[in-house]
């Protein structure tokens, strides 16, 4: 086969761009001259990648949020699908986002250009119906975890578990007494990483909430620190307006971090919103409480349809309660307040869950952005 070849890929946040630079890595070292266009962002552009639209032009969430953005959202659906079809690719990879990125790979397949998608869907989860429109949509289906891919055997949809590149990134070693060492704490000192999440929405809900809570754990615990990492200059300034609602000032005590990994490999213990990073944390060893709430009508949706024993991932990858997890009502300042203090008076309660995060890490590690280059190319030969 002819290396000079056009990949078609859409991602639509900041983790479909690291995904997908990790992808045409490995996709370039087996076709050199191939080339990359779709929407992406600055990971992926750094490879080449010509991006049609900016990437941030499609990370929405939720059920209804994102119909306030569905002109431009079905606008820039259009555009592409007419590149695409102008310009056939030799493979489109639509990289999650499937509420935006099936649609494009349905038209495109239904045109006989081969199409993948990289991430599942929650199919396992709620709207099961969905992987009847995944099987039109598709020609191979690329999860991350290895419980995804019963679903698609059920249904004849080749599919392919590749693990997660966040399992091949982080190694097996303690990282906290280097992170701390960048960061200027000692090793002795009781350090808690805050993460309310990478979105304004999810700032805005859970922020106010971790840091009342976390003065609160200072009447006890006067000597605590707190790390908040940011994701960009929206979501820093987002988190500095909740310090200033809160009337918290930043200092030794209170310190924000470009670096959401560092932060959590630096913290004795993690408190955060439901999403990757709670897997994050789990490949760093750390223990954690993790926290869920949806704006209101979201959540009145998803509670009639979502059925899945648990948020956290590790819970999910586990198929039980390694880390606690609040929803919705549930989380509270106390809620908060509580896990951080009660982790403190007994550290050794997260031994045995520590011990098992380090097993799911092991099973995750399968070389994911290589897997999947091995894996876009066996479909390449075949179409």
């Amino acid at each position: 086969m002819a290396d000079s070849i056009l990949i078609g890929i859409v991602a639509g946040e900041k983790s479909g761009d690291i995904l997908g630079a990790g992808l045409i890595a490995a996709l370039q070292k087996r076709h050199p001259d191939a080339e990359f266009v779709g929407i992406g962002g600055p990971d992926m552009e750094s490879l080449g990648f010509r991006s049609l639209f900016p990437m941030e032009r499609l990370s929405v969430m939720g059920f209804v949020e994102p119909l306030g953005r569905l002109p431009e959202l079905l606008y820039i659906k259009r555009k592409l699908e007419t590149y695409f079809r102008a310009c056939p690719p030799s493979v489109f990879i639509g990289i999650d986002s499937p509420d935006f990125n099936l649609r494009i790979e349905e038209t495109l397949r239904s045109h006989n250009i081969t199409t993948a998608h990289y991430v599942s869907p929650s199919v396992w989860a709620y709207r099961k119906n969905r992987v009847h429109k995944i099987k039109r949509a598709v020609d191979l289906m690329l999860t991350l975890f290895p419980f995804e891919t019963a679903i698609y055997d059920e249904f004849g949809i080749p599919a392919t578990c590749v693990g997660h590149p966040l399992a091949d990134q982080i190694g097996f070693e303690n990282k906290t007494a280097d992170a701390r060492q960048i960061l200027g704490f000692s090793q002795s000192e009781q350090v808690v990483a805050l993460l309310p999440g990478s979105r304004v929405s999810e700032i805005e809900r859970l922020a106010p909430l971790f840091l009342v809570a976390a003065v609160k754990t200072l009447r006890s615990m006067p000597k605590l620190k707190f790390l908040i990492p940011f994701s960009g200059a929206e979501s820093r300034a987002c988190i500095e307006r909740t310090l200033a609602r809160c009337s918290i000032f930043l200092g030794e005590q209170f310190r924000l971090v470009g670096n959401s990994q560092q932060a959590m490999a630096a913290a004795d213990f993690v408190v955060m919103a439901s999403g990757t990073a709670t897997l994050e944390a789990m490949l760093l060893r750390k223990p954690m409480a993790v926290f869920y709430r949806l704006a209101p009508i979201t959540h009145l949706i998803a509670s009639r349809i979502v059925d899945v024993p648990f948020v956290a991932l590790p819970n999910l990858l586990a198929g039980k309660r390694l880390v606690p997890e609040a929803i919705q009502s549930e989380v509270t300042e106390a809620a908060v307040e509580s896990h951080i203090l009660n982790y403190f008076s007994d550290p050794g309660a997260f031994e045995e869950s520590l011990r098992q995060f380090e097993s799911l890490h092991r099973e995750l590690r399968k070389g994911a952005s290589e897997a999947a280059s091995a894996a876009i190319t066996e479909l390449l030969n075949r179409s």
